[in-house]
């Protein structure tokens, strides 16, 4: 499979600045009850991703941009907007892959927004609202790599990916001879591929997009596939607590709000450079488990 992506130019993410935020929490929701509760308090704390560029970042000045942030913000002001409430203030929380089911569990977060693929055993946990954007799984290699063009390249290979997450599982059930090095961020298994200790990255496209784009001209992305399809298809849905169906239901609705009135797109333009990886799904349809 060859290559079909080049790393584009870095996006400009516009901060967001009605915001607080926390690195090691605020009230939970166990305390302040769950999504809904919060949002009708007029304080709301969510989780996303610290370092993933055009997805969920933490800004030098502590302001927080992303896909995955405009797309949180837009739901809960549209589910305040919905029931006649003030928007709320929003403490955002990092929630690292491994430890997203634990947070919404624990209530320290009322719901989480992090590159969060929706499956089976994590729909065991928590309940999600959503999808609201499919993306596939890629490659991320050093832009100098001519040896890797597809999935059977990696064989024999050392390949990166994070603790928690499942795409480079999928890879070594497909290629055994695959040697998996995980880290606990993907910003860690990128300085890795950087320093050349590991050969190539696997995630989903959007979150390569935003590495390519954050070092132009080091990395390419790689396309996935498996008998002419993409490898996997990747569901970004919103966690919150199990069975919180309410919360569900008034997520789902926001979602399709979001698509309707065109903010979606505006946030893909925003903050994902072409679009790479990126496309809308069907809030509600959980059909694929």
């Amino acid at each position: 499979m060859n290559r079909t992506f080049r790393a584009p130019a870095a996006a400009a993410a516009a901060a967001l600045t009605a915001t607080t935020l926390s690195a090691c929490g605020g009230d939970g929701g166990g305390e302040s009850g769950g999504l809904l509760a919060q949002i009708e308090s007029g304080q709301v704390t969510l989780g996303t991703k610290y370092d993933q560029p055009g997805l969920g970042l933490r800004e030098s000045d502590d302001s927080m941009t992303g896909l995955d942030v405009d797309v949180l913000t837009y739901v809960v002001n549209s589910i305040a907007d919905d029931r006649g409430w003030e928007h709320p203030e929003i403490t955002w929380r990092e929630t690292p892959s491994a430890q997203r089911e634990t947070l919404i569990q624990n209530g320290e977060v009322a719901a989480i927004g992090a590159t969060y693929s929706i499956n089976a055993s994590r729909a065991e946990a928590v309940s999600f609202g959503g999808p609201y954007l499919l993306t596939h799984q890629a490659l991320l290699v050093r832009a100098d790599e001519t040896d890797i063009s597809g999935l059977d390249d990696l064989d024999g290979r050392i390949l990166c990916s994070v603790t928690g997450s499942t795409p480079a599982q999928k890879v070594k059930d497909a290629l055994p001879g695959v040697q998996l090095q995980e880290y606990d961020t993907y910003s860690s298994c990128v300085e890795a591929l950087r320093n050349g200790n590991v050969d190539a990255l696997t995630t989903d496209a959007t979150i390569l997009g935003g590495y390519a784009a954050q070092s132009p001209g080091d990395f390419e992305i790689v396309e996935l596939e498996q008998d002419g399809q993409p490898f996997t298809n990747e569901h970004y849905g919103i966690g919150v607590m199990k069975d919180d169906n309410e919360a569900v239901d008034a997520i789902n609705q926001a979602l399709q709000n979001m698509y309707s009135d065109g903010s979606f797109q505006e946030f893909v333009d925003k903050n994902i450079e072409g679009g790479v990886g990126v496309s809308e799904d069907t809030p509600g349809d959980l059909s694929f488990l």
